[in-house]
């Protein structure tokens, strides 16, 4: 479908979910392919002279379609994905070895950092993976995750560092973020600048800010060179650790953003008698539990600011904000996966009583 096509259509999309609000013209993805800069691919055992398959899941089902392009990821993250793949093929790794691949390169494409999830780390594996090591393609980091519980989580709890470094570095309007394999970060990172800057400009200077569900820092550590003091909210304890990284990288002041390794549920309680005038929340696809809505418009800053990856879940989620004295002033799309059916909105909240 034309891009500007699929942006319409998305646009009509956001519009009926909010028919009382007009959203702003959505923001388009600066780069219509070559645009996720997290590649993932998963593997399964092949027939006949191809002895491994690697590609994408069949939407709504467990089948594995086997790709040998896949135009959305960015080039050298496809290029490692499949040069590692020819050296498994070769290693003749056992089936039900192999589970997945990921890829986290650069938007510039100059680093790359890989894990190879597996349900063990087979001895098979070592010829494959010290051939690519010492190939022209080679990445600045290679883990080996071992993963043998099934569900729907891409890796387990053990990794093991083979080669390299742990992070790619990443720039943002200023900011730098070191970026690991797994960590949650925007996968696509041009759009994910423009995500950036409407935020940053919807906070519009406050001065005590809530970030809420904040992974690695993406709006908390822009927010406080910018001068807010910041409290950042995050459950997973590997995006803290780098979050922190982060902090340091950017010399932001120790007094500037104060970390809270925690649920968020947990963080509220705590931070009830704090007061601040905007609140950030960037919550998974389903959305805030009730309790955490609650506990913000509690709070009663100024202004929310809900970036949402899930808008038919936000305009569920609404109503209770705007009970509790609150009213959607501004609503817009921003288009971080074009060729998709997904939206990422932000909606600004503002108490009722300010304008």
């Amino acid at each position: 479908m034309p891009y500007a096509r699929q942006l319409a259509g998305k646009q009509a999309r956001l519009a009926g979910w909010f028919p009382d609000v007009e959203p702003a013209a959505m923001v388009p993805s600066p780069v219509e392919g070559g645009f996720r800069h997290k590649v993932a691919f998963v593997f399964a055992p092949g027939t006949g002279s191809s002895n491994l398959l690697m590609g994408h899941y069949q939407a709504g089902s467990a089948r594995i379609v086997p790709v040998e392009e896949c135009p959305v990821h960015s080039d050298r993250g496809n290029h490692l994905a499949f040069a590692l793949r020819g050296h498994l093929a070769l290693g003749r790794v056992p089936p039900g070895v192999l589970r997945h691949v990921l890829v986290r390169t650069t938007d510039d494409g100059r680093e790359a950092v890989m894990m190879l999830v597996v349900t063990a780390n087979h001895r098979s594996l070592r010829g494959p993976v010290r051939a690519l090591l010492d190939s022209p393609a080679r990445p600045d980091g290679f883990f080996v995750n071992s993963h043998d519980r099934p569900g729907p989580f891409m890796v387990g709890r053990e990794t093991i560092r083979i080669d390299g470094r742990a992070h790619v570095r990443e720039e943002m309007l200023g900011t730098s973020f070191l970026i690991s394999p797994t960590a949650f970060f925007q996968t696509n990172v041009r759009a994910a600048r423009e995500l950036l800057r409407l935020v940053l400009d919807l906070v519009d200077g406050a001065d005590r800010v809530l970030d809420l569900y904040s992974g690695s820092g993406l709006f908390a550590i822009p927010l406080a060179r910018r001068g807010s003091r910041v409290v950042a909210v995050e459950e997973n304890r590997q995006a803290v650790n780098d979050a922190e990284a982060n902090l340091r990288l950017n010399r932001v002041a120790d007094d500037s953003v104060r970390l809270l390794a925690a649920r968020t549920e947990d963080a509220m309680a705590r931070l009830s008698r704090e007061r601040f005038e905007g609140v950030v929340l960037d919550p998974p696809r389903q959305g805030c539990p009730d309790a955490v809505l609650d506990a913000v418009v509690r709070l009663g800053a100024r202004r929310v600011i809900y970036v949402s990856c899930n808008p038919q879940r936000l305009a569920l989620e609404r109503p209770r904000i705007e009970r509790a004295g609150y009213r959607l002033s501004r609503l817009r799309g921003v288009d971080m996966f074009p060729h998709t059916d997904h939206i990422e909105a932000v909606a600004t909240f503002e108490r009722a009583s300010t304008r």
